[in-house]
């Protein structure tokens, strides 16, 4: 019987992912069990926002494995900006707010235009965590391209010249983020 663990998240991609990676275990959905706890966000690092949910539904899931994860965007020019205030600095669509991105960047040069994004995930059964950090980089763009893809897909253009919204879902899933924090934990859990 596979060992169990809690994924603390609804989102179709995330636990599909989950699942393919970490095969050795079965991941459970909270919606599946009943439990919708809601931790908030409001530590100063992704890492430390991931490890805060775990462990915080863990322990009132009495000791069983939660996996959490916490992700957003740093832009270099802008400091690190939007960090982990990443899902909360503006309100409105994906598009609203990934022109008021490009707007901040107006007459960068490319060069001055990195972004990274990071995910980083924590394992807990409420007393040990493990972490993992996946990043992926590249450049905003000056006009948002592409239909493949959601959230600052559109404006991340890769070092092909190409944004995550022009590749496809598999090409994207090779190289995201998750899935290099997934492959990560994996290899600590042994």
């Amino acid at each position: 019987m596979p060992k169990e663990i809690v994924i603390a998240s609804g989102n179709k991609g995330k636990i599909k992912e989950a699942q393919e990676i970490l095969k050795e275990y079965k991941i459970i959905p909270m919606s599946e069990i009943g439990i919708d706890i809601d931790v908030e966000e409001d530590q100063d690092t992704f890492e430390g926002n991931a490890i805060k949910k775990a462990e915080t539904i863990a322990k009132k899931l009495g000791g069983k494995m939660c996996i959490a994860d916490d992700s957003g965007i740093e832009i270099e020019y802008l400091d690190g900006f939007p960090g982990v205030y990443t899902k909360r600095w503006h309100q409105g669509t994906d598009r609203e707010r990934n022109l008021a991105i490009i707007e901040k960047l107006k007459g960068v040069s490319k060069e001055n235009r990195k972004i990274k994004f990071i995910t980083a995930l924590a394992i807990s059964d409420g007393e040990n965590t493990i972490t993992a950090i996946g990043d992926i980089e590249g450049y905003v763009v000056e006009m948002p391209r592409g239909d493949n893809g959601f959230g600052f897909d559109e404006i991340f253009e890769l070092e092909d010249g190409k944004t995550l919204s022009e590749i496809s879902q598999d090409e994207k899933n090779e190289i995201s983020a998750r899935r290099k924090a997934l492959e990560l934990l994996k290899n600590k859990l042994g």
